[in-house]
């Protein structure tokens, strides 16, 4: 359902996470994510801990569906000295390129314990449907 479209992306990520840089609104680090069928649906889950709803962005144009979301620094008094700093801060961003056999005008999505997850039906022309054959008598009928 999914079409992988920079096949480079996991070593940008890798890259970003050994050289501990933090993603720009030009350059935005890649958020991971898992991607799977539950019957009629399409799932996918991207792990944004830390980040408040509005600081996600979810655009769809044409098949293409992009996942922006901006992780701020937490706001420290002046009196505070970071010891330690392990967290990524800065912009994540994602582009998956969807199948057209989802139904993009009915995409659901739910944010909760940092897990975006989105929910795309499988459009309705795309499940497997049943052909029933005419007889003889009908095509009687239409040559008429």
């Amino acid at each position: 359902m999914l079409m992988r479209t920079d096949p480079f992306r996991e070593m940008d990520r890798i890259f970003q996470q050994l050289s501990g840089t933090t993603g720009t609104w030009s350059k935005p680090s890649v958020m991971p994510m898992d991607a799977y069928r539950d019957g009629d649906v399409y799932v996918i889950a991207f792990d944004l801990p830390g980040v408040s709803t509005e600081a996600i962005d979810i655009d769809v144009e044409r098949n293409m569906l992009t996942v922006k979301a901006e992780r701020r620094p937490a706001g420290k008094s002046d009196g505070v000295q970071m010891e330690l700093s392990e967290r990524p801060l800065g912009v994540f961003s994602r582009q998956v390129m969807l199948a057209d056999t989802l139904d993009t005008e009915r995409i659901e999505a739910d944010y909760d314990a940092g897990v975006l997850t989105l929910r795309i039906p499988i459009a309705e022309r795309a499940k497997p449907r049943k052909i029933s054959i005419g007889g003889e008598s009908d095509r009687k009928q239409i040559a008429g």
